[in-house]
């Protein structure tokens, strides 16, 4: 009998690690699953929209689902159709891949009012992710404020700051790039609680601001400091650097006469989200940086806003059943007991790019191996129990389907037009024989 295992979550490190599986034990079997009928994960709903050529990772992984030993079985959620137990009891061994894609809070006065919304969510409904379509988020005033200085509060600046025309060779989700341009939008503002030094952002997403057709960024040179001063060596301070050099760039532009302008502001922690029926302004202390931690001074300010996206982290919420260690699933190495392994933001944190997964899946794997105990039924007896529940499994073939729909309503200038309600896509299975 050869091997059996499942992955839950077909995103870069499920994936990454169903590559590495079938490179070390030939011959075995791999089920990939996921709660939503389409695969890819971070790629499909993570990556901005107007970085399409970034999504293009996810033809290597197709390559994987073409493969015999591999399937697909999209639309099934672990914890509604299938227990992590029932998976640990089928399949030799189990990997976890199910990500960190869940926003942490401020755990600040005002946080539930309407207009606040954290990152994942709000790139979820620029993404066209089926959970977040009916967001509609409040852009119905003249501010947006990000808190957050890393790549994902510069992705949510820069598409809230980009035209229509700027937005062309993107597959953001129609529904948002209309609400978008129809926002009038004043001001974006981007807080960070730390200096420009400490900031998340790489140098290539920090150079895409330097010019925008409606949007003039802002940057207070008083801000930047002469130097990258801290503990930082070779390729860490090299991205420092590069950051710095940018900001004065930044900084130093002519300001053109644009209808809206994008604050970028260091040293300002946000301390209270003000409004009464909805978000009217963001209060925040500011900040001095000493011995690498953020301390306020006592001194408050508000900045007028409609809405506020917090771009300060995610958290994994693995299905029942599987232990914690704060914000990741309790790991040591990406072995969590037994048979259980996980990998990739649920094992380590929301950190590093798609590649990133790759060497740690391909450890992870590893130490399966090393651990692989074999004889368990396998996805025979998964079809079995899925089958008893009535679950609407969509396989491979199904997403291709799905896929090709979306590449064939796309609008003129996009390359696919996402369905953004798993109801649709069933629909078109169904209606189609897929």
């Amino acid at each position: 009998m050869s091997a059996s295992f499942a992955i839950v979550g077909s995103g870069p490190s499920g994936m990454y690690a169903a590559d590495a599986l079938l490179k070390e034990v030939p011959g075995c079997r791999i089920d990939v699953f996921d709660r939503l009928p389409t695969p890819f994960g971070l790629i499909r709903f993570g990556v901005a929209p107007d970085h399409f050529k970034t999504k293009n990772t996810s033809r290597q992984f197709a390559r994987t689902f073409e493969l015999d030993e591999v399937r697909y079985l999209g639309n099934v959620e672990i914890g509604r159709d299938l227990s992590i137990g029932e998976l640990q009891d089928n399949y030799d061994a189990v990997v976890l891949a199910t990500g960190s894609y869940n926003d942490r809070r401020l755990g600040i006065p005002g946080e539930d009012l309407p207009g606040v919304y954290g990152a994942c969510a709000f790139v979820g409904w620029y993404n066209g992710h089926p959970d977040y379509r009916d967001l509609n988020p409040l852009l119905n005033g003249g501010g947006v404020a990000v808190i957050g200085i890393g790549n994902v509060a510069l992705d949510v600046c820069r598409v809230l700051a980009k035209t229509r025309g700027e937005m062309q060779g993107s597959d953001i989700a129609a529904h948002a790039l209309d609400a978008i341009q129809a926002a009038p939008l004043e001001a974006l503002h981007m807080f960070g609680r730390r200096g420009p030094v400490e900031a998340g952002f790489t140098p290539k997403e920090l150079g895409e601001l330097r010019e925008f057709e409606r949007c003039a960024v802002i940057v207070d040179g008083g801000q930047l400091p002469g130097s990258v001063e801290g503990d930082f060596e070779g390729r860490e301070k090299g991205i420092k650097e590069k950051n710095l050099a940018l900001l004065r760039e930044l900084a130093a532009q002519d300001k053109p006469d644009l209808p809206i302008q994008m604050h970028m502001g260091f040293y300002a922690a946000p301390v209270e989200i003000l409004g009464e029926s909805q978000v009217e302004a963001l209060r925040l202390e500011r900040t001095q940086v000493i011995d690498g931690r953020a301390q306020g001074t006592g001194e408050f300010f508000d900045v007028p806003c409609a809405a506020v996206v917090t771009a300060i982290g995610y958290l994994a919420l693995p299905p029942d059943g599987v232990p914690m260690d704060g914000t990741i699933v309790a790991n040591d190495a990406g072995h969590v007991a037994g048979n259980l392994y996980v990998v990739g933001w649920s094992k380590r944190g929301p950190s590093g790019t798609i590649p990133t997964n790759g060497p740690e899946s391909r450890d992870v794997v590893g130490l399966l191996v090393k651990n692989l105990e074999t004889g368990k039924p396998g996805g025979d007896a998964i079809d079995a129990l899925l089958g008893e529940r009535g679950a609407r499994v969509v396989d491979y073939d199904g997403y291709k389907i799905i896929s090709a729909a979306e590449i064939a309503g796309a609008p003129e200038g996009h390359p696919q037009e996402k369905f953004t309600r798993i109801d649709e896509m069933l629909a078109l299975l169904d209606g189609g024989g897929g």
